[in-house]
């Protein structure tokens, strides 16, 4: 039996080893949101093409009409998470995450309103409220009368969130809250805010807190909408606090607990950033392979040219790995693991950029119609390319997938070096030093396959794709072990080395859930009727033996401390100084 409070499926694959009974079988709604699903997604489809002619309207103005809002509102559109006894759908992670993705099949914008709103607006009520908080607020929540924003990032404070300088200052029974936040989805339709500030001293960067603060208080200042590349029919505003008296029975969990709540937030809510991406990627596949078979060039369509094909066929492997990792994340989370968030992160990295290489080849497959506004692929890239910023950058992502994982792999090497001092003194003790994590590290090295470094669950005829990632596997754990030898507690500062563990963190997860898809496929549906799914298997399988093998031979053999020396060069002159007059 697996213990679900602190196994974590990567932090155990940079161990070299792999918990197969965490992602396998394929994780799957159940059947009565299924149900409940079925009538939403119906009402969506029903619902957003009804408007569909308007879309372009919208983002053109940059605002979506308060009567769509109203529509909505009615269609239940802002219930999804909230407990049916409180009159919400109750949905899971997963019937969340599909659900934002027929959204997302027709407008980014609406997707963007709505997630904002359940994924991370009022997430912290849900995960982190008192039940009196809950009651106070959830009916209201569930049908929209109060619509909510998630207010963290600040002028000086991105992805450094303890750099905040917002700050509460209990006084009585209130707290008085005074700052500024930046960039606030939905800021402009909310009334109920998740609000971050510093409930200690103004130089203490770890100690803060979340509140409730709901627009009606004294104080509260709503910016002007903000003029975005895209989403530009999503509210975007600042929001100031002035002043603001904040009840004690507004505090969101427990006082200085803060960071951790904001993080618990933003990983349990990733599904739904990621469901939209999956969902304008199908929509994307649709208009490409619909244009590749209209367009006719040289006496026949482009959809019989191999260049085009490539593009499609790739679109379908990205979009099917996609929906796998994030429908493993919202199981993980619906079957109440507790340490997800590395494989969290890398959902919304690997369906972030799976996205916008879909939404840059779809409009690539249009040519010039791709450029024109008259046509949606402009739209959809615009709109694409905020999901590599929100929610945690990519790049803070990346470091932050490789540097958690890592963790257990540099405190047993710590262990081990301690421990041998006395090894020869010890024989005894020395054999309990060796005997876990030198023995799992010689088992890499020389090859040998142990119980816990390959698959036993999956179907023969994933075999050959298993072994891809068995292989990885333990060139990822002989890598991190490698990395970790050399640079120690400065790892921290070779950002690059880390990218590249990343990559393959995000590549051998995102697999093993293809995999375990595939493999439920297989069980269900036999062999025949899976056939395209065994293939895209086999081709994404390939790409990452691809991949990994490159990483993995530029960890040592690489030109970083060149192209460094150049941006280091750049920084100083602040342009390209060699012109060729």
């Amino acid at each position: 039996m697996v213990d679900k409070t602190n196994v974590s499926f990567m932090r155990s694959l940079c161990l070299g080893e792999i918990e197969e009974e965490i992602i396998i079988p394929f994780p799957e709604i159940s059947e009565h949101e299924k149900e409940t699903l079925r009538t939403v997604t119906s009402s969506i489809e029903s619902l957003l093409k009804s408007h569909e002619s308007e879309f372009a309207a919208w983002d053109e103005a940059g605002e979506l009409p308060a009567a769509v809002v109203d529509e909505l509102k009615e269609f239940g559109m802002f219930s999804f998470i909230i407990p049916e006894a409180s009159g919400g759908m109750g949905f899971g992670s997963m019937a969340y995450s599909r659900a934002l993705q027929e959204i997302a099949k027709h407008d980014a914008s609406v997707a963007v309103t709505v997630g904002a709103h359940s994924s991370i607006g009022m997430r912290g009520l849900l995960l982190f409220g008192t039940q009196e908080q809950q009651d106070r607020y959830f009916s209201k929540l569930a049908t929209g009368e109060m619509i909510a924003a998630f207010c963290l990032t600040e002028p000086g404070s991105g992805s450094d969130a303890a750099s905040i300088k917002t700050r509460a200052v209990l006084d009585g029974d209130h707290f008085v809250l005074n700052g500024e936040k930046i960039w606030i989805t939905n800021g402009g339709i909310a009334d109920f805010f998740t609000v971050f500030a510093k409930t200690g001293e103004p130089d203490e960067r770890r100690h803060l807190s979340a509140f409730i603060v709901t627009r009606d208080m004294p104080g509260v200042r709503i910016g002007k909408h903000e003029e975005k590349m895209g989403i530009r029919a999503s509210s975007t505003t600042t929001v100031s606090f002035e002043n603001v008296r904040v009840p004690i029975a507004n505090l969101l969990g427990e006082e200085g607990k803060g960071f951790k709540i904001a993080m618990n937030i933003l990983n349990s809510g990733r599904t739904g950033l990621g469901g939209g991406s999956v969902g304008g990627m199908k929509r994307l596949i649709h208009l490409a392979t619909q244009q590749a078979n209209s367009r006719i060039q040289f006496g026949k369509p482009i959809a019989e040219f191999g260049l085009i094909k490539k593009k499609v066929g790739q679109m379908i492997v990205d979009c099917y790995a996609a929906e796998s990792v994030v429908t493993m994340v919202g199981g993980l989370t619906d079957q109440k693991y507790e340490d997800y968030a590395i494989e969290a992160a890398i959902s919304k990295v690997f369906a972030s950029e799976a996205l916008w290489t879909t939404a840059d080849e779809a409009l690539q497959i249009a040519g010039g119609n791709g450029f024109m506004k008259e046509y949606p692929y402009e739209r959809a890239m615009r709109d694409s390319r905020i999901n590599r910023i929100f929610e945690g950058t990519n790049d803070i992502l990346r470091l932050f997938i490789a540097l958690t994982a890592m963790n257990d792999v540099g405190r047993q090497l710590k262990e081990l070096s301690a421990g041998l001092e006395g090894v020869f003194n010890d024989p005894i003790k020395g054999f309990g030093v060796l005997s876990d994590y030198a023995l799992r590290r010689a088992t890499i090295a020389t090859g040998i396959r142990r119980e816990k470094n390959r698959f036993s669950k999956l179907h023969p005829l994933l075999k050959n794709q298993a072994a891809v990632f068995e292989d990885a596997t333990r060139d990822l754990a002989g890598a991190t072990d490698r990395v970790l030898r050399k640079h120690g507690r400065k790892i921290i500062e070779r950002q690059l080395a880390t990218k590249r563990l990343a990559d393959i963190m995000i590549d051998l997860f995102v697999l093993a859930c293809v995999l375990s898809r595939v493999n439920s496929a297989i069980t269900a549906q036999g062999d025949k009727k899976t056939a395209r799914e065994i293939e895209i298997a086999t081709a994404f399988a390939s790409q990452v033996r691809r991949r990994v093998r490159v990483n993995i031979d530029q960890i040592d053999d690489n030109a970083d401390e060149e192209i460094k020396g150049l941006a280091d060069y750049a920084f100083t002159v602040e342009k390209y100084v060699w012109d060729v007059l």
